[in-house]
């Protein structure tokens, strides 16, 4: 039942909130509090009793769920799932202190309107999210993972679209920051229907999947069946009665929907305008979390239960990944708007992760799972300093900002730090997955890992650039009405949300090996049962 409590605590705590009175705000605070550090015990009580080389799925629950035609309430644990879980259970308490004033009552947003934007449904929507976000990890059914997969995307669309954060510029306009009350409700459609549509993509391919294990006998008298196990072992064996056309086509249904959610390159549109659109809080549970969903399922279910079609697609989705990868350092580059410029670095860094995933490797796809957690921790560090900074001076713009190390070198500090780690300066969590990942795809395929390196350097560039624009040199003239007040350092409640970030950085900087020994066993388990071994050295020093 463990598994069950994990994420059924936050989804049952998320509609008692709102059952709470309105003069009950503080206390729905501390709730939600309450609740994301009791997952987290929950998490870290999991991780301590999961043996790494034990068997793949471990804490197993199945019962009977929807017994007509072969559905189950079936969970399981493996170490790739495990580390996610834990990512999440780590990020949530730190989210929720980040945005503790987000929803207060007469908040001021960007369009200078004030307005009670409901502390009971912010939080209730964050720990929706959370519950939907665990059991999607956990899932070991393909109908439950759809259903939770796509169910996810509701309230994170209320998130965007209701609760948008300060992004006026100092003469009062909405600048490129996109913060107006209908820019929200437009970057909250968008982000709906581009998912809607690959979850529809998606549900056909599910129902397709269905009719194939049916035809193969992997159901009971007759019907078929979603169990991933039971799939994805008869897959592995070559005993499901498809063509290799039709398991093509089933293949590139989970992929597309995986994709819009990851989000690859050309899918990806929708990120930017939702990041800039939603509290830092919010925009965060949704790159640093929730899109880890996506990349999470390409290296579960997509090779899973498609070994051939992952092979044959393999060259053309890692060419996409490595064009996500310089596409989105290079737009990164042109920001004048610092969310956005780091909504661009998120698609690049995504592209690295699914770039891993499909190199088919040991390296590449170890790399990919250690890269979904060091991304998480290090976008949420980045994004998080960044929205503090720009919810004092009510602007998102870069040239509004100069010499912030002068007045708040925490601050400045903190946002180095995440910087750096953004772009994978070695000694910091990503430099190790990044390693991994390059390693891994040139081995099988040098030409993508030669032009992913290029990145690299187009990350120093548009990092160590926006720190010098915002945080060096002098401050900007202001205005003579300009009653902004002055830049301050962090206080206590943001150094609190802060500090375990930096810490966690620096720790799997160094001890990468605290995440790499739960996810080398299931990944060196994913790559067997599809029949996947790494490319051997040739005498001539290439690779076959």
């Amino acid at each position: 039942m463990s598994l069950t409590i994990l994420w059924l605590l936050p989804a049952v705590v998320s509609l008692v909130v709102m059952l709470l009175p309105a003069s009950a705000a503080q206390a729905v605070k501390y709730l939600g509090m309450a609740t994301t550090l009791v997952v987290l015990a929950l998490a870290v009580a999991l991780a301590v009793g999961f043996s790494p080389n034990g068997s793949r799925f471990q804490f197993t629950e199945d019962a009977s769920w929807i017994s007509s035609f072969g559905a189950r309430y079936s969970l399981g644990l493996d170490g790739i799932g495990l580390v996610l879980v834990l990512l999440t259970a780590v990020l949530m308490p730190l989210l929720l202190l980040a945005g503790w004033g987000d929803a207060d009552p007469a908040t001021a947003d960007g369009s200078g309107e004030r307005k009670n934007r409901g502390v009971h449904t912010y939080f209730a929507l964050m720990l929706s999210v959370e519950a939907m976000v665990l059991m999607s990890f956990v899932a070991t059914d393909v109908l439950l993972f759809y259903i939770f997969f796509e169910a996810m995307l509701i309230p994170m669309y209320f998130l965007i679209g209701g609760f948008g954060s300060v992004g006026a510029d100092r003469d009062g306009d909405i600048g490129p920051a996109r913060s107006a009350p209908g820019a929200r409700s437009q970057a909250a459609v968008k982000f709906l229907l581009y998912n809607l549509f690959g979850g529809l993509i998606m549900l056909s391919a599910v129902i397709g999947l269905y009719v194939v294990t049916a035809r193969s006998g992997l159901g009971v008298d007759g019907r078929g069946t979603f169990d991933f196990t039971v799939i994805s072992e008869a897959a592995a064996n070559g005993r499901l009665d498809a063509s290799s056309a039709t398991l093509n086509l089933l293949f590139l249904g989970f992929m597309f929907a995986f994709a819009v959610k990851a989000p690859l390159w050309p899918l990806h549109s929708w990120l930017p305008d939702a990041a800039v659109a939603a509290t830092p809080a919010s925009a965060v549970l949704m790159m640093a979390v929730m899109d880890k969903v996506g990349t999470f399922a390409m290296l579960r279910f997509c090779i899973g239960l498609f070994p051939d079609a992952s092979r044959t697609f393999a060259p053309i989705i890692s060419g996409l990944a490595v064009v996500g990868i310089v596409y989105g350092a290079i737009l990164a580059i042109g920001q004048s708007d610092v969310m956005r410029l780091i909504s661009y670095t998120s698609i690049s860094h995504f592209g690295f992760i699914i770039l891993g995933i499909f190199a088919m490797t040991s390296q590449g796809q170890s790399g990919s799972t250690l890269y979904m957690v060091n991304h998480g921790i290090s976008t949420a560090a980045l994004f998080l300093v960044a929205g503090f900074l720009v919810s004092q001076r009510g602007s998102r713009l870069i040239a509004d900002y100069g010499g912030v190390q002068k007045l708040a070198p925490v601050l400045a500090g903190t946002f180095l730090i995440a910087g750096l780690a953004t772009l994978s300066l070695p000694g910091l969590a990503p430099f190790i997955s990044e390693f991994l990942v390059l390693i891994g795809t040139f081995t099988r395929y040098p030409a993508a890992a030669i032009v992913a390196s290029v990145a690299l350097v187009l990350s120093a560039i548009y990092i160590l650039w926006t720190y010098q624009r915002m945080m060096g040199g002098p401050a900007p003239q202001r205005a003579a009405d300009d009653d902004a007040p002055p830049i301050r350092d962090l206080g206590w409640r943001e150094r609190l949300v802060v500090a375990p970030l930096i810490i966690a950085l620096l720790a799997l900087g160094f001890f990468p090996r605290i995440v790499l020994d739960f996810v080398n066993p299931a990944v060196s388990h994913t790559l067997s049962t599809v029949h996947q071994t790494d490319p051997t050295p040739t005498a001539a020093g290439g690779y076959r």
